[in-house]
Order: structure tokens, then C-alpha cells, then sequence
């Protein structure tokens, strides 16, 4: 199979100048000569944890196979350069066989690609008895100062890029990453703190508090909340409010600012993405609604075991 597959990207995947060695050979290698700081990311999904294949198209598992990790780039403030593949395939799948499951999961993964200028480089693919697992590693350069977890100062305002909530209905699989609004951000040196959000907003925040020493105050009444979340609302038992804080995967960026920062990034519409503030951070430890002394928010989200 393998033979046959690799044949099959080389007439699909064509050729890239930065591409110097690629399919074909034990190992890619890329002109990284006018490159800045490299930045590495790798991210596994797999059947049954963050998908169901049965209930799926392929294609959309493989465009979140690769969009996760260009998430991970855009959370740094990176440029995607290239991305290396590998394929765990179930011997039988839900429909058709290995092979044609390996071309449509490339088939969803070949847009992004396009999309955003990013070589396939490479990878690897192999069979078993258990369910689809696919891992990609993804490199990216950094000519700017990256966007870090560390760094966030009392007075800053904490900001979100579009809505959150409710990704389960569709979003997990069909979200942009916001590559183009963090390379903006970090080119007009507004916002050096920031991460995305992917496994729900309280749970991330909190993380990202930690790495500053800081604490945080959200205004619970400002938090863009997502026509999904209100509809998930209605058969889940929890509110929306609820659904946008702990959800996850819905891979926004969570960053903050300073406040003339956060203000000209919020008013003047920089990114081309709605963005809203939230919150701030404060002086001290943990999370809190409206107000330090307050009700304390606890980190909510998807825990990974």
C-alpha cells in the first residue's frame, strides 16, 4: 500500500522551492536558509477520543488532524512551513479499504496546505487492528517576538478572538486557525502573551496564569458565546455560559494586552476578526468573576489522561 500511496501524493502534492529533498527518500529536507527562529509543534488525534470515524467524513478528520497543529503554530505567532504526517490505519475500516481512508484523510488535510503556503513534507503510514490514530508534527518560523504563556502583568486586559462554545456540533472540525491574526499581532508588537484554546477557556486561562504569576478577573457578561453553544444548551442541561467557558476545541486565541493595546485592537477591528475583552489580569493567584473576593472560577475543561 504504501508504494502505491506515495505515488499517489507525489501527483498530488506537486513541488514546493523550499521542498529541496521530499517523498521518496528516509527523511525531507527544507531550505531553511532565509528562515528565522524555528518553531516545532506535534499533536496526535485519534478515533473514538476525537472522532468518531464511523459518524465522519475523512476528509474533515484530516483537515482537523492538521488544523490542530496549526493552531499550535498560531497560538505561538508563528508561520507554518512545512508539516511531516504519519497514518496509524485501521486494516478495516468503516468503509472502503486502508488506502482509500489514507487519500481522503489527505484529501481534507490538502486545502489547509494551500491555504496557508505549508509544505507536506513527508511522513509515514502503517496498519493494526485498532482505530485510526494520526499524528503530524509541524514546523513553523518565527521572525517577531512569539506569543509565550509568561509575561502577562497586572492591568492587562485578557482578550478573545471570535466566540466560544458548543465545537462539538461542527466547529472542531471546520475552525480557521487564526495563523493570519497572531502573525498581525506579534508584526505590530501588540500582544507578546497568548495561547490558544483548545481544551476550554477556564482551564487554558488558568494555565496561562500560572505560567505569568498572575490571577485573572473575567467579566462573565462579556464572553462571546457561539450560536452553538446556546443550541447545545437546550439538550445538555448547562447553560451557554457554561458550554463557552468549558467546552473546549474551539481554538481561539486567548492572549492579553496592554489596555491602549487592547483598545486598538479591539476598536479599530486590526485583525479582521471580532476580538472582545473579557477580563483583566491582576496581582495574585487564581481566577475570579467581576471581582478579586468574588465567586472563584475553578479550571474547567477537557483534562487530557
Amino acid at each position: 500500500m504504501e508504494t502505491e500511496f506515495i505515488q499517489h501524493l507525489r501527483k498530488s502534492l506537486g513541488s514546493h522551492d523550499r521542498l529541496r529533498i521530499g517523498l521518496g527518500d528516509d527523511a525531507a529536507i527544507l531550505d531553511w536558509r532565509d528562515r528565522d527562529d524555528l518553531v516545532v509543534t506535534t499533536d496526535l488525534i485519534s478515533d473514538e477520543i476525537d472522532f468518531r470515524l464511523a459518524e465522519v467524513d475523512p476528509r474533515r478528520v484530516g483537515r482537523k488532524a492538521l488544523a490542530v497543529n496549526l493552531s499550535d503554530l498560531a497560538a505561538m505567532g508563528a508561520e507554518p512551513v512545512a508539516v511531516v504526517v504519519s497514518l496509524l490505519l485501521p486494516r478495516t475500516p468503516p468503509v472502503g479499504t486502508a488506502l482509500e481512508l489514507a487519500v481522503q484523510l489527505y484529501d481534507g488535510m490538502l486545502p489547509l496546505v494551500e491555504q496557508f503556503d505549508c509544505i507536506l513534507a513527508g511522513g509515514d503510514t502503517n496498519s493494526w487492528s485498532g482505530p485510526l490514530a494520526i499524528n503530524v508534527t509541524a514546523f513553523g518560523s518565527c521572525s517577531d517576538q512569539p506569543l509565550l504563556r509568561r509575561g502577562a502583568a497586572p492591568g492587562d486586559v485578557i482578550l478573545v478572538t471570535g466566540e466560544l462554545g458548543g465545537s462539538i456540533l461542527g466547529h472542531h472540525f471546520d475552525f480557521t486557525p487564526r495563523i493570519a491574526e497572531a502573525r498581525r499581532l506579534t508584526r505590530l508588537g501588540l500582544a507578546q502573551v497568548g495561547m490558544d484554546i483548545s481544551d476550554g477557556l477556564l482551564l487554558d486561562l488558568s494555565r496561562l496564569l500560572n505560567e505569568s504569576e498572575v490571577a485573572g478577573v473575567l467579566d462573565l457578561t462579556s464572553i462571546p458565546i457561539s450560536d452553538a453553544a446556546h443550541r447545545l444548551s437546550e439538550t445538555s442541561g448547562r447553560t451557554p455560559l457554561e458550554h463557552a467557558l468549558a467546552d473546549g476545541e474551539d481554538f481561539e486565541l486567548l492572549l492579553t494586552a496592554s489596555p491602549e493595546h487592547a483598545q486598538q485592537i479591539v476598536a479599530d477591528d486590526l485583525l479582521g476578526t471580532p476580538v472582545t475583552a473579557i477580563g483583566k489580569i491582576v496581582a495574585g493567584a487564581g481566577m475570579w468573576a467581576d471581582q478579586v473576593g468574588g465567586k472563584k472560577l475553578e479550571p474547567q475543561g477537557y483534562l487530557h489522561q
